[in-house]
């Protein structure tokens, strides 16, 4: 009978991570499920050689289920990766599990790793480099500025309807642009702040030019990042970027949504699925039907809609398909919600297609 040497006798453990700002909290599993160990490490680079070499003492490391992957442990997860660890993302527990197991930090990292374990959880994370993550960045930035324009518009108008009657005549018939370009040139003397009779109409004036010129300064700061979101998105896919009704913002939010590592998608079903375009199957007794798709990346489920809007409006196959489905009795919802189905399935071809063509 041949020796056992040390490495065949090893046996093949799978961690699991809860991640936090300032610490991880790791646990390690046998493949029966028995908790050989949890550890806390902090959350530094040091930190997560420590935590993976602690996790390598306790045997062969097979997998490692992480909470967090796209925030606390995007750090963790790229030295995994590195390390040609197998990562799999894991939700935090449910409420259910919570309430007979308790909370806490070692409790979560174990439900991780039984998660990774018992392949409830099979999902790979994003990767978090490369022109993807990049764009993604920029999209944070334009989008905030885009919701800060318009909270700052509201702002405008909702004072224009309390303002004193003068400057309310003035400036209620306005468009956007008139009323910006006007506000931002108001001139109040500041110095009459203080006679009751016009501090209202003072105070008014100078809060529209300060909202005023607030718009105009982040309308600049969306153009400047609109000439770098552009080129780069034809950079990373053009095909998708030319297909019909899919601007450079919809394009963005895609691949963002997709994520860099599009080999994490099974099929075209599971990046519907994604974006919550998918029908999600409701039967019961004798009743069989679907129901709406209520989760997934609402911002990717919205680029689709945008998508099928555009092409209601100018796209003849598509303008058929509705009058089709019309007389079926379908009705405008319900149409809306199989094209974005199809949609997606020809979108998705065209995201792959083009990982295809970068690995030839």
């Amino acid at each position: 009978m041949s020796p056992i040497t040390p490495d065949e006798a090893e046996i093949e453990v799978v961690g699991g991570v809860d991640t936090h700002q300032d610490t991880h909290t790791a646990a390690v599993i046998d493949l029966v499920g028995r908790v050989l160990g949890t550890e806390q490490f902090p959350a530094t680079a040091s930190g997560y050689a420590a935590l993976l070499g602690w996790m390598h003492g306790h045997g062969r490391l097979s997998r490692v289920g992480v909470e967090g992957t796209g925030a606390y442990g995007a750090g963790l997860v790229r030295l995994l990766r590195d390390e040609q660890i197998q990562v799999i993302e894991v939700d935090r527990p449910d409420r259910k599990t919570r309430r007979f197991q308790g909370k806490s930090d070692p409790i979560d990292a174990i439900q991780a790793a039984r998660a990774a374990l018992a392949g409830e959880r099979t999902g790979t994370p994003k990767q978090r480099d490369g022109r993807v993550e990049a764009l993604r960045n920029l999209r944070v930035a334009r989008r905030s500025a885009v919701d800060q324009r318009a909270e700052t518009q509201r702002q405008m108008k909702a004072l224009i309807v309390t303002a004193p009657d003068e400057l309310r005549a003035q400036l209620r018939g306005l468009n956007i642009t008139k009323l910006i370009a006007t506000c931002a040139n108001l001139q109040p003397d500041q110095a009459d702040a203080a006679i009751p009779a016009v501090a209202v109409a003072v105070a008014v004036a100078v809060a529209l030019r300060s909202l005023a010129r607030r718009h105009q300064h982040l309308s600049t700061e969306i153009a400047n990042l609109g000439e770098l979101l552009e080129p780069l998105v034809a950079a990373i896919n053009p095909a998708l970027l030319a297909a019909n009704g899919v601007g450079p913002d919809v394009a963005g939010q895609l691949l963002v949504s997709a994520g860099e590592n599009h080999d994490r998608l099974a099929s075209e079903a599971a990046f519907a699925m994604l974006c919550g375009a998918a029908p999600i199957p409701a039967s019961s007794g004798k009743t069989t039907r679907h129901r709406l798709n209520r989760g997934g990346d609402r911002q990717a489920n919205a680029a689709l809609y945008r998508v099928v809007l555009v092409r209601l409006r100018w796209d003849p196959r598509t303008r058929d398909y509705m009058q089709r489905r019309t007389k079926e009795g379908m009705s405008k919802k319900e149409i809306i919600r199989c094209l974005k189905r199809y949609v997606a399935r020809e979108l998705y071809q065209l995201i792959t297609a083009n990982d295809l063509q970068l690995a030839a």
